[in-house]
């Protein structure tokens, strides 16, 4: 009996990675447990108690509202807030930027295709904090003063003090509007075979169908519920701008830099894609009838998205990860707070533990969702 079980090839399986999971734990239990003796013996506090105390300490811009008196804990939360916002803005961005580029490398202009493989193999060739630094370094010594600040587009100035663009204020009322706009939006479009049949004009011109559809409710919204919303835009008093919305010379340096240098790999990512589909495909979209826009857009990168998610899901998680050179230029990223605490506090354990387990977090998250994408986009085959 005792040799029939360990034939079985499951019971091997699964007791082999217990053993495995159990020997990791106890070594992660007895380097936990050997940390902590030893900073007692040296009088070193160890726990999380800090985290409910003042942190006394500004942070100069956030997507949070922080006020020092806040607690380290709202630090970090804040820290984490802007992480967020930096991934998620510099992602969406760079993808943008980077179809455009994967594009242009495919084009059959030479100027076209010549400039974006110089733009390609230049930005991919330099470290990005080179490019952080260069883009902070223009954003700071390059700029006029407030009074003499550049003025390229109605209510956008570029000043040493940030770059300054007319905002949007929205009420609570519009706030809420705006989050029933999206989700009635979403469900209509889900449900547009329904509504409205299929083989209409929706189908032909989905973006302008789904640009119109949002319109539509919007308008709809504004009408019935009347919420409040002001346009602020920047105007000079005294030796700086009020109104409008300011973006710090350290956020525009960031987002600059990172936006640039992921968009050149994101650019290899797609071109590579879409020539890694079969040329029978361009070939079947024109004997079709199809012009060369509709069959990118209708048969290639459909089939092209099945080869670009996967590496593309890795260079998301650089670019999270790569949130943390934001330090360099100053702007307060999770990164930078955790810096502070530590210099505040001196528990260096307890806030690195936060730090590592956050940015799993966030990567485990990015991850999960690329990876349902990739499996919403696969290939099914018939059984």
């Amino acid at each position: 009996m005792f040799s029939a079980v360990l034939d079985n090839r499951r019971f091997r399986s699964w007791s082999g990675q217990i053993l495995l999971l159990g020997g990791f734990a106890a070594l992660l239990l007895w380097l936990v447990n050997n940390t902590v003796t030893n900073l007692d013996a040296r009088g070193i506090r160890v726990g999380f108690d800090f985290l409910w105390r003042p942190a006394n300490f500004p942070i100069s811009e956030s997507v949070l509202p922080y006020n020092p008196s806040d607690n380290f804990l709202w630090a970090y939360v804040t820290g984490v807030g802007n992480t967020l916002a930096i991934s998620v803005l510099a992602i969406f961005l760079s993808t943008a930027l980077g179809l455009l580029v994967g594009l242009a490398r495919r084009s059959k202009h030479p100027l076209t295709s010549g400039v974006a493989g110089v733009f390609v193999t230049t930005m991919r060739n330099m470290p990005l904090i080179v490019h952080l630094l260069f883009w902070y370094a223009l954003a700071t010594t390059a700029l006029p003063a407030p009074r003499e600040a550049y003025n390229p587009l109605p209510g956008v100035f570029l000043s040493l003090r940030g770059f300054y663009i007319p905002a949007l204020e929205l009420d609570a009322l519009a706030w809420a509007m705006l989050c029933l706009v999206i989700v009635v939006t979403w469900g209509a479009w889900r449900l547009r075979h329904h509504l409205f049949g299929s083989g209409r004009w929706h189908e032909r011109h989905p973006v302008l169908a789904l640009l119109g559809l949002t319109a539509a409710v919007a308008l709809g919204a504004a009408l019935l519920l009347r919420p409040g919303a002001v346009v602020s835009f920047p105007e000079i008093r005294g030796f700086n701008f009020t109104g409008g919305l300011r973006l710090s010379p350290e956020f525009a340096a960031l987002m600059l830099g990172l936006v640039i240098y992921t968009s050149a790999f994101i650019g290899e990512i797609i071109r590579g894609g879409i020539d890694a589909v079969a040329i029978g495909q361009w070939e079947a979209g024109r004997a079709i009838g199809l012009s060369e826009r509709h069959t990118l857009t209708k048969i290639i990168i459909p089939q092209a998205l099945r080869i670009i998610i996967p590496p593309m899901t890795s260079q998301y998680l650089s670019t999270v990860k790569n949130t943390t050179l934001a330090l360099a230029v100053g702007y307060p990223e999770l990164g930078l707070v955790v810096g502070t605490v530590i210099n505040q506090t001196g528990q260096a354990i307890e806030s690195m533990a936060l730090l590592l387990g956050i940015f799993l977090s966030i990567s485990i998250a990015v991850s999960l969702f690329m990876n349902w994408y990739n499996a919403h986009v696969a290939l099914v085959e018939a059984r």
